[in-house]
């Protein structure tokens, strides 16, 4: 589907791990290309026609994601670096002076390190509190075991829309309804999420929406928080310089100009930011709900596959998301991923930066693939007979 807008799937190569990454098609890699070679600037402080051109395709991008997710306005778009950067600054900017000494966090132990460690900071600094969401039989979170654990002084949920290792997709709007029924506020790391299916965060209420253009076909360095407007209003630059100030005189008079450019300090990822726009363009021009259809036929095929193999242990079985995590029985998953290298097969092994698995599943690493659109089932083949025979991967790891 769509092979040959990928250059590197011309090349001999079967990649698996667009969990992490996903690859570039030539129409975002030549809009990159474009902006180097034919407006190359700066923006919003360039009098002059390049400079005009490279600040009117870096807003339409912004333009594009409002549109993409659902937005009710394109200043609740706020570029970052990425899913870990939007993160930090809702958590640093926002959450640091709204919680106090007693206060509850809630998350589970399923989440991402991005998810997970600046919330681990923010308790130690504030006194606040963390809780974990328990998990049913399939590990999957759901609103009957949040509301379990939810008290007067839960003041934030912070969960992944689709998690990167189990692969569950969460009832976010279920939970956002009932978390504002209770004056929660609901954070989403939709990193997994954004490039698979249908986000629409006015539909679910989210208050603030995290995820990273590289995850969608678009370059790396790139991300966007989304929040409320009028969230946006309470949450404090982190990064303060040149482009976010209206002026400084003195520590006591500094004025900073309107969202959501007080939270852009500095010169940003230009180009990135336009590829990003084309990324989301070329997205729609086939269709999330068919992208999220195909993957979804896709992992069927290899879960089928899989379950026929005695020595295969899948961790996820009951997931709908294009992430298929295993293990094969008495070999580390990096041997598994190192060996699968060998025939140019791209999976990730490891503990997928999410190390709080460990005490759901009583070890740490597993594999991954990580399925997108471009995949077909002669990869799967391919893949699937190269993990039946056991004795021949131990042998090739001696």
């Amino acid at each position: 589907m769509h092979r040959d807008d990928f250059p590197l799937l011309k090349k001999d190569i079967i990649y698996f791990d667009n969990g992490a990454t996903t690859l570039k098609p030539q129409a975002v890699i030549n809009k990159i290309k474009d902006y180097y070679e034919n407006y190359s600037s700066n923006i919003h402080r360039g009098d002059y026609d390049i400079s005009y051109k490279a600040e009117l395709e870096y807003e339409n991008a912004r333009e594009l994601v409002k549109e993409f997710i659902g937005a009710k306005r394109k200043e609740e778009i706020i570029w970052t670096s990425g899913t870990t950067d939007s993160i930090n600054l809702v958590v640093n900017g926002f959450f640091a002076k709204n919680l106090e000494k007693g206060d509850e966090i809630v998350i589970t132990k399923s989440e991402h390190a991005s998810n997970v460690m600046p919330w681990f900071r923010v308790a130690m600094a504030t006194g606040a509190v963390i809780k974990y969401i328990p998990l049913d039989e399939n590990n999957f979170v759901t609103l009957d075991n949040l509301k379990k654990i939810v008290t007067p002084r839960t003041k934030v949920i912070s969960i992944a829309d689709i998690t990167n290792v189990i692969g569950d997709i969460r009832p976010v709007k279920e939970i956002c309804e009932y978390a504002h029924e209770n004056d929660i506020f609901v954070v989403v790391d939709g990193a997994q999420s954004v490039g698979h299916m249908k986000c629409d965060v006015q539909k679910t209420d989210v208050d603030f929406y995290a995820f990273s253009a590289h995850k969608m076909l678009g370059p790396t360095g790139v991300g966007v928080l989304y929040g409320k407007y009028e969230l946006l209003k309470d949450l404090e630059p982190v990064n303060l310089g040149g482009g976010m100030n209206e002026s400084f005189i003195s520590p006591e008079e500094m004025v900073l100009k309107e969202i959501p450019t007080r939270f852009e300090a500095g010169t940003p990822n230009i180009a990135g930011v336009i590829g990003f726009g084309e990324s989301i363009k070329y997205i729609n021009s086939i269709g999330i709900d068919i992208i999220h259809k195909r993957e979804k036929e896709l992992r069927d095929y290899l879960i089928d596959k899989l379950v026929q193999i005695p020595h295969i242990d899948i961790l996820n079985i009951e997931s709908d998301s294009g992430i298929v995590s295993f293990n094969v029985e008495g070999i580390f998953a990096e041997d598994v991923a190192y060996y699968l290298n060998k025939y140019n097969i791209c999976v990730r092994a490891g503990n997928h930066c999410a190390k709080l698995t460990k005490d759901i599943f009583g070890f740490a690493n597993s594999i991954r693939v990580s399925l997108y659109f471009y995949n077909t089932e002669s990869e799967i083949d391919t893949l699937v007979d190269l993990l039946k025979d056991k004795d021949k991967i131990m042998k090739e790891m001696l």
